[in-house]
Order: C-alpha cells, then structure tokens, then sequence
C-alpha cells in the first residue's frame, strides 16, 4: 500500500482555447469552428485533459483572466499548459493586441496572466494576423512561443490556424511515426501548408510562422542553434483518434471538402474589389452555409 500512494499522480495538460472577435460573419464562422475543431480533438484524445474554450461571446477579457487565473490556482509545476490564440491581431510599432469581444488584450498582460501559471512548460500558439509582434513580450524559459507572422506588420488574415488544426487531423504531421503530434511537428506541417497555400494562389505571402522556445534571441522558422528542443518534446497529440478519422473515407472526404470550401472564401476575399458586390455576397453566403453544413457533420 505504501510503495501504491508513492506513485505520483500523472501529469496533467491545461488547454485554453479563444477563438477571438471575427468582425465579420465568415470569420467568426471559421474562428469558432477552428476552436471547436481543437476542443473535441483534444478531448477525444485525451479524455482526462483539461481543454477550456472560448467562443463567441465568451471570448472576452475577463473570460480569458477567469479561465487563466483558475489553472493558475489547480495547476502543479509538473503539468503542461497550452494556451491557442485564433482571430485577428493588431500591432501600433510597441504593443500587440489580441482582438476579443470588448477590450483587447495586450500580449504584455497575457504573459503577466501566464507566469501565475506554476507549470515548468508552457505553450502559446498565436495564430492571429501580426502576431509576430507578440513574441518579445511572451517568450520566457520554459514558453515556448509560435506566432503565424514573422513580425508585427504582417497585417492581413492567415491561414495558419486552419493548417495548425489539420496538423492534428492528418497522420502525415507525424513525421517521426511516434504515434503522436509534437508542437514541432505541428508547426512545421502548418507552416508548410500555409506557404503552400499562397503558391497554389500565386500570391504573394504575407504570413511567414515563427517560433522561439528558448526564452531569448529573436524567433526563427527552423530549429537549430538552441532553438526547437521544448517544442520537439512538447506532445500534444496521441494519434489514435485521428488516425481512425482518416481512415474513415467519409470523414476524410468531409475535410477534403472543408479545405477545398475555406480556400473558395480566401480566394473570394483576395478578388473581392474586382467582383460585383451582389456576386461576391452570393457566392460567399453559399460557401459559408456549406462550410457549416460540412463543419456540422464532421462534429457529429
């Protein structure tokens, strides 16, 4: 009995999850499916996982403050903590913002918010427009820090956070064929597919991920030089749930079409100016009312 209450109790993961203020129907439509996407996979992974995710009008401030100050009191150093960031961001030259229903965040005050939280290793991904303006303010020893942007002036919407969520979706990311997704793999996918994106659009990339998991120097996009080792022995995913997923041809069909559906929108976004306004509207409400019919049945 004594050798059984020596064993300590396992670690546990805390996942935040905010899906942040669209400001227009499709982005709210995809923010929140994207964090209701991460919400039931890390879930379904991992039923003893601690996932909190804000949607809607719950993504708030004082929402995202209650929900951190709350791991901040239960949670043990020996735990992990990931907190994933999706939405708009915003950066005036000194301070990067995380845009949310009411007042912004600042990244200042979200890593204030985060070293409460006692556990040795951290996890922000931010996968907002600017964020690489937010690195500086939320790297620390022990938090390793991705942002969709390579600095604050990479201004416009990213795909990043759609390919960050197929990481966990596809047992490609698996690059290593551990059975799971570390946050390295995971970056390395999504960074690839979104570069990969703008070549199939032959555009021009304004989103360059990046990331800094050392606590000091300036983020990069490929490991090496002290850089890349928490990430690489971050996990995040057992497999299992998601390999079942792809070899379901049907459910593998669906997130065929919701990434041919989402690369519709992007591309009608991007000719937009060029469009008839009564055209764009048309076509952008179809693709929507699909992408929802598609997002509803792969939640079934």
């Amino acid at each position: 009995m004594l050798l059984v209450l020596a064993v300590p109790a396992r670690a546990a993961t805390f996942f935040v999850i905010v899906a942040g203020l669209g400001g227009e129907p499709d982005y709210e439509q995809r923010f929140t499916a994207a964090a209701n996407d991460l919400d039931r996979i890390f879930k379904s992974a991992n039923p003893s996982a601690q996932v909190a995710t804000l949607t809607g009008a719950q993504a708030t401030a004082a929402q995202l403050k209650a929900r951190l100050a709350a791991i901040g009191g239960n949670a043990r150093p020996d735990d992990d903590f990931v907190l994933i960031l999706i939405g708009h961001g915003s950066y005036d030259g000194q301070d990067y913002k995380f845009n949310l229903v009411g007042p912004d965040m600042t990244a200042a005050e979200i890593g204030s918010l985060c070293d409460h939280i006692p556990t040795r290793r951290q996890l922000i991904v931010d996968t907002t427009s600017a964020s690489g303006g937010a690195v500086s303010a939320l790297q620390r020893p022990g938090r390793a820090v991705i942002a969709a942007t390579k600095s604050g002036t990479e201004k416009n919407a990213t795909v990043f956070a759609r390919f960050w969520v197929e990481a966990f979706q596809d047992p490609d990311a698996d690059t290593d064929k551990s059975g799971s997704v570390s946050a390295m793999e995971a970056f390395t996918y999504a960074a690839r597919k979104a570069a990969a994106f703008y070549e199939s659009q032959k555009r021009l990339a304004t989103e360059h991920a990046v990331f800094n998991d050392s606590g000091r120097g300036e983020p990069v996009r490929d490991p090496g030089a002290g850089q890349g080792m928490l990430l690489s022995s971050f996990t995040l995913l057992r497999l299992d749930a998601s390999q079942q997923t792809m070899n379901d041809p049907a459910k593998r069909a669906l997130l065929e079409k919701k990434e041919s559906l989402e690369q519709k929108i992007d591309t009608l976004k991007y000719q937009k100016a060029a469009m008839d306004p009564a055209d764009y509207k048309k076509q952008l409400t179809e693709a929507l009312v699909e992408l929802a019919r598609v997002q509803g049945e792969l939640e079934k």
